[in-house]
């Protein structure tokens, strides 16, 4: 028999949320019911560890799950698992953060399996930054009193759901209780290796995170769609000194692609960079890049788009969101673009850091502004996902 502990006795202060976070609605559904419903196909029985003013909204939250009652937590998450432990009847039993909304099957089938295979199991996943242990106050400029970096290949980030013979977690717990460093226990795998074993891993998913501060609350996903527009200078604009760039290319991508006409502009001009910037910039909740880099501005006059790119990326990242998809389409009856395309996609890929970006160039079959040759449109489309 299988017992899931949800901790779901937290509150919404870290994510700035006035209630319990295992409340916020995900596509119309809260928090909890994404854990519950990973879990129901798995666990004979489902405890859940909440506050006891947060009982009347979690209980009519149960009642779809009949194996599911509700469990008063404590004070701290220790306190929490240890009373649903004592109430705990099944053999194996496995703990899991309610705010991890985004837990998969798979990693519950591989939770279950490593604690009946090797009698424990603990959700990790190789530490991609550099760690360092520090002592001191160090966030607010002061020196710490202790500083080492620890070899990245030995660190892990340690996710839930973690799985124990109920029986040894328990007495871990309640050997714990008495020790005055139960506060420093941040997880029941460091409980189990203090008083039990040494712990087995599985591997975790980077997409089964917490939900702790506002920004994990946003979309996993986002899409973003921008389009530009500019008109080719005529020779006797440029020769009077309308037209502001060089004669023999227009910038497309960052790429130099020859060309008898050049682009009004009063940046660079590179329209498909343009259109790029918008829908990265939308996709983020952003104002156009006409607001952000206004043609008004002398600092912008002749600059390079990629340059601009850099500078939407640094706020795409700001955001916690990495390029995943993108997809260009520009449309221009002349000059011939196909032969440039591999060269354009290979400084946006780097430009971004993203492998998955698809150009596309097209004429209007002689049709309006573009057809004429007066002009050359760019569309662009992204997918942003949580980095």
């Amino acid at each position: 028999m299988i017992s899931l502990i949800l901790c779901a006795a937290g509150s919404g202060k870290r994510a700035g949320l006035p209630y319990n976070k295992i409340f916020y609605e995900l596509n119309g559904m809260p928090v909890l019911c994404y854990s519950l419903s990973a879990f129901a196909p798995f666990a004979d029985e489902i405890l859940v560890a909440c506050r006891a003013e947060d009982e009347p909204r979690v209980l009519p939250l149960l009642s779809p799950f009949p194996n599911a009652r509700a469990v008063r937590g404590g004070e701290t998450r220790f306190h929490s698992v240890l009373a649903a432990l004592e109430e705990a009847r099944g053999d194996i039993v496995l703990v899991h953060d309610a705010a991890r909304p985004f837990v998969t099957p798979e990693i519950i089938r591989n939770c279950i399996r490593c604690v009946r295979e090797h009698g424990s199991a603990v959700c990790a996943l190789p530490a991609t930054d550099t760690v360092a242990m520090a002592e001191g106050n160090i966030l607010f400029g002061h020196l710490p009193h202790k500083f080492a970096q620890l070899p990245r290949k030995d660190v892990y980030m340690l996710q839930t759901p973690q799985g124990f013979p109920t029986a040894k977690l328990l007495l871990a717990y309640r050997s714990a209780s008495e020790d005055k460093r139960q506060n420093e226990f941040t997880d029941d795998s460091g409980i189990y290796l203090t008083y039990v074993a040494v712990p087995h891993f599985f591997p975790g998913d980077r997409a089964n995170r917490k939900l702790t501060y506002p920004e994990d609350f946003l979309p996993a996903e986002r899409v973003g769609f921008g389009v530009d527009t500019h008109a080719f200078a005529h020779r006797e604009e440029f020769d009077r000194g309308i037209a502001r760039l060089n004669l023999n290319y227009i910038p497309l991508c960052g790429v130099h692609v020859p060309s008898d006409r050049a682009i009004e502009a009063h940046s660079d001009g590179d329209v498909a960079v343009h259109a790029l910037m918008d829908a990265l910039l939308s996709a983020i909740g952003e104002r156009d890049i006409g607001y952000h880099f206004p043609d008004t501005d002398p600092r912008y006059r002749g600059i390079s788009s990629m340059v601009l790119l850099g500078r939407v990326m640094d706020m795409v990242r700001a955001k916690c969101f990495r390029v995943q998809n993108v997809s260009i389409s520009i449309l221009a009856e002349r000059p011939r673009l196909s032969p440039y395309i591999g060269e354009m996609q290979k400084s946006l890929r780097e430009a971004l850091g993203c492998e998955n970006v698809a150009i596309a160039a097209g004429t209007n079959e002689r049709l309006g502004y573009v057809g004429e040759g007066r002009g050359i449109t760019a569309y662009a489309t992204v997918l942003l996902t949580r980095s």
